[in-house]
């Protein structure tokens, strides 16, 4: 669902899947290996949203921002399930927990880590390689390393994921019954507590 606005017309490269039940309207800009989740909502309609390349914006999402504002999301940022970014630019290969909501003109630096379900008031600016956690959000300590190399490495799977829903996603009727040569599902993903070995019982 990709819609112009007052003579804006949406720039999508062909390497990019927008889901079609997402909206992507107006003043809009999508580079390449760009995903955009279901029921998602780009609103280029009071300014302009840039999405740089390998950039995800998940289920769910919404982006938008008050009128004559420009806003970027710079290469390989992760945007997760839920959240909202009004007016906010993020930095290189950041990543937005679920149900996060950045406010405007806040600035989320490379590297950063914003937990899931925090809000970061407008305004806020955080440097480089921040975890950054809660209502209102504060950093907490620095982006580590293996934990930016475990952020990397799902951003990736993000990356690869338009290229998937182009080579094997369709519409289908349902089955009404498992069939005996069901797939079995790939396992090819670990949470940071198993990557680090964690007991988690």
């Amino acid at each position: 669902m990709v819609y112009s606005f007052k003579s804006h017309i949406p720039v999508i490269h062909e390497s990019s899947f927008i889901h079609p039940l997402a909206s992507v309207i107006g003043n809009v800009i999508i580079g390449k290996n760009c995903y955009v989740g279901s029921s998602a909502a780009i609103r280029g309609d009071w300014g302009e949203i840039i999405l740089e390349d390998g950039v995800n914006v998940q289920e769910n999402c919404t982006v938008h921002m008050f009128p004559g504002k420009s806003i970027r999301f710079r290469e390989s940022a992760h945007i997760g399930h839920g959240a909202v970014i009004h007016g906010a630019n993020l930095g290189r290969n950041c990543l937005i927990g679920m149900n996060s909501v950045i406010m405007d003109d806040a600035v989320i630096g490379d590297e950063c880590i914003v937990g899931a379900m925090s809000f970061v008031k407008a305004e806020t600016i955080f440097e480089p390689r921040s975890l950054i956690v809660g209502n209102p959000a504060k950093k907490i300590k620095d982006v580590s390393d293996e934990m930016i190399a475990w952020k990397t490495a799902g951003t990736k799977l993000y990356q690869q994921l338009p290229a998937d829903c182009y080579e094997t996603m369709k519409e289908v009727e349902p089955l009404r019954e498992i069939p005996a040569n069901r797939p079995v599902q790939e396992d090819f993903y670990k949470t940071l507590q198993e990557m680090k070995g964690f007991d988690k019982r």
